[in-house]
């Protein structure tokens, strides 16, 4: 009798507990993907998305598109190089470059060309097309197009911190570089700055 009020105490404790869990579990709500949201201070995909916007649209504002255009009578092709995180804390660079992508290419103001990574991939495509693929649709090596400037840059970060309140700085370069002389055509930066209380962000 003793063992069996045992079990069923045991039992009844188990399921209180997991009753509980379920009451005090993760609560999800949908938001919409351009709204800002900072929870740590930490760089997150409003920082990426608004800094690409800025940068962009202050290059494509500057006299070298025109210039090149009014020489080439086109528009230049741009590739993306290195963009490096020397920053104290981990970056989603490749979220970054994506958002610098993008706004380029909406722009409708350049052609763009893929990425060496991106470039490779092609590339294994067009070589097993020369195997397998009918002479009429395979896709003949030796025509890319070749990019005219190449966009590289940096992401910064000076942290001051006193207890658990940090003012949190970020500095993002972009230079864009003639890949006929290596001359630099624009270099921009945008910089911003989070006050943040009660953090427990390390740096």
């Amino acid at each position: 009798m003793h063992s069996t009020y045992k079990k069923v105490l045991l039992i009844f404790i188990s399921l209180s507990i997991l009753t509980l869990a379920a009451c005090g579990g993760t609560k999800v709500s949908r938001k919409e993907v351009d709204e800002t949201i900072d929870l740590s201070g930490a760089w997150n995909d409003t920082d990426s998305r608004l800094v690409s916007r800025a940068m962009i649209d202050d290059m494509l504002d500057q006299r070298w598109l025109r210039k090149h255009t009014q020489k080439h009578r086109k528009p230049p092709t741009v590739i993306v190089g290195r963009v490096r995180n020397l920053s104290h804390e981990h970056i989603n660079v490749r979220t970054f470059v994506s958002d610098i992508e993008r706004a380029m290419i909406n722009s409708g103001e350049v052609e763009f060309v893929a990425s060496s990574e991106e470039r490779g991939d092609i590339r294994d495509e067009r070589k097993d097309q020369d195997l397998h693929a009918s002479e009429k649709t395979r896709k003949a090596m030796g025509q890319e197009v070749g990019a005219d400037f190449m966009l590289k840059g940096t992401i910064n970060t000076i942290i001051d911190a006193k207890k658990r309140t940090q003012v949190r700085y970020y500095q993002v370069d972009l230079t864009l570089i003639s890949l006929t002389n290596n001359r630099k055509v624009w270099a921009g930066q945008k910089k911003i700055k989070k006050l943040v209380e009660g953090s427990n962000l390390r740096y």
